[in-house]
């Protein structure tokens, strides 16, 4: 395999020639790559540099795109099952070719319609791209560069009887507690979170809204971004139940009066027995 044109993941490629096929791109060591013709604008002249994704097209021939898939190499994504054979599954990624999970690559078996995350990985063997449920393995368990109340990219891959499971930053396995989302949340969601603990066993607990003086300022912004969608109205106030309080703001009922307070302390607001108004 070519180590300068990098299969599963995005390359900077030169514009070389033109063909019938599409443009020709060449990279490092001088190596082509067509770009077929559906890729292909009238913007691009020869000389220039792209960004373009590398894989292998339906006929195993290595072809480069301009349209990226929803995870790239190494990344995890929830994506649909389109297609079931007995030696795997496809899934639509977002590119012409789905992408295969390999029945030995899967922890259940799939249905066409559901959606399941996988991590895309390469094939030992082939060095082809494909899907797999098996990734446990690849979770790093080494916290040096994280530490409480950091920011963190999650996605939700399976509801349990404690909470929900993410996995965080594409390299690290999380786990939400019931009692601490406010929120609506579905396997398969992309959200922002925020580490609450590093455990001992190699997991991270963590939360949707952050620690300290930056959770108010969270919680501020979300309401005054709620009322300005609503008319600057609601018929809220400090009586209202927490169930409410979570379904129109995503919040705990203990973030939600404080941040109530400091907006009517800042007279950006107004709460009364009717509701509250921004003013």
């Amino acid at each position: 395999m070519n180590k300068y044109l990098l299969v599963g993941e995005k390359n900077r490629l030169k514009i070389n020639r033109y063909t019938d096929n599409g443009v020709y791109l060449i990279c490092e060591d001088q190596d082509e790559v067509l770009l077929p013709n559906q890729y292909v604008s009238y913007a691009m002249k020869e000389g220039d540099e792209i960004d373009a994704f590398v894989y292998f097209d339906s006929e195993d021939r290595i072809v480069a795109s301009t349209v990226f898939p929803k995870a790239m190499l190494d990344e995890f994504g929830c994506f649909e099952v389109v297609d079931v054979t007995p030696f795997g599954a496809f899934l639509d990624w977002g590119l012409p070719k789905d992408l295969l999970v390999p029945k030995a690559l899967q922890k259940f078996p799939f249905h066409v319609g559901m959606k399941v995350i996988v991590r895309v990985c390469l094939d030992d063997e082939t060095g082809r791209i494909v899907g797999s449920q098996k990734y446990n393995e690849f979770l790093s368990k080494d916290f040096k560069n994280l530490k409480v109340n950091q920011q963190v990219k999650l996605l939700v891959r399976e509801r349990t009887p404690l909470g929900f499971k993410v996995i965080v930053n594409n390299l690290y396995d999380g786990l939400i507690f019931h009692n601490e989302i406010f929120e609506n949340i579905e396997v398969g969601d992309e959200k922002i979170g925020y580490i609450k603990t590093l455990r001992k066993d190699g997991k991270l607990d963590i939360i949707l809204q952050p620690i300290g003086d930056k959770s108010d300022e969270v919680a501020v912004s979300k309401i005054v971004e709620i009322l300005s969608l609503t008319g600057g109205r609601c018929e809220m106030n400090y009586k209202s139940t927490p169930e409410l309080i979570s379904e129109r703001f995503g919040l705990s009922r203990k973030a939600y009066k404080r941040a109530l307070t400091k907006l009517i302390d800042a007279k950006k607001l107004e709460v009364n027995d009717e509701g509250m108004r921004l003013l």
